[in-house]
């Protein structure tokens, strides 16, 4: 069911998104590069930030506001409504009943989201290459194969899991420490929306920095 929810039911609004941000990218990208006659190195510039960057990155903002915030609209509203006490009462763990599902299915999720996201935004660059620029799919496609390594593509789908566990403990927390009352179930869900985003893309500077440290 969370998998179903987290990951599922998520693919066309990160698939939409991710198309878009690599036609808007390739565009940008072909209006700067074009005064230095260097429009192909389009293809490079969609392929090594979405493979490196982009893919996990927006897939990671957009759980961030879907997900971590139903997370803790879920779990607050079952505090609200004494439901974890009655959880306790019956002798169960509510971390081992609602946390630890919640956070498996967005690991496992997340990686194929992030590909997907990934696959669309090179989707979104090459629609731009073709119409805009006259560079047949063959020839990008051609260029991805030659000119990219396969690393730029596993740097930004092993930050995936890491994002998932950081969106799902947020969330969770967050539905923990509401109280009970509306106004704070509304309070805490903004809190963990915003903190998710934050932490995650202070995380993605990180990571950028440690890999370009290892000359990766």
């Amino acid at each position: 069911f969370h998998m179903q929810a987290v990951g599922l039911n998520a693919v066309p609004l990160v698939m939409l998104l991710s198309f878009m941000i690599g036609a808007v990218v390739a565009f940008l990208g072909a209006t700067v590069l074009r005064e230095f006659g260097a429009e192909l190195y389009v293809v490079e510039l969609v392929g090594v930030s979405f493979m490196r960057e982009f893919g996990v990155l927006l897939t990671a903002i957009i759980l961030a506001g879907r997900t971590a915030s139903a997370f803790t609209a879920q779990i607050g509203s079952m505090k609200s409504g004494e439901e974890l006490d009655a959880i306790k009462t019956m002798g169960l763990d509510p971390i081992e009943l609602l946390v630890l599902p919640r956070i498996k299915a967005l690991v496992l999720t997340m990686p194929l989201l992030s590909f997907l996201a990934t696959m669309a935004g090179l989707l979104g660059g090459l629609a731009v290459c073709t119409i805009t620029l006259d560079i047949s799919p063959d020839m990008y496609f051609q260029r991805l194969n030659t000119e990219l390594s396969p690393r730029h593509f596993w740097i930004g789908l092993s930050k995936a899991p890491i994002f998932a566990v950081v969106i799902g403990i947020i969330g969770c927390l967050e539905g923990f420490k509401v109280k009970n009352n509306a106004q704070s179930v509304g309070e805490h869900t903004t809190s963990s929306v915003v903190q998710s985003i934050s932490l995650v893309i202070l995380l993605d500077a990180l990571a950028a920095m440690f890999y370009m440290e290892l000359d990766l």
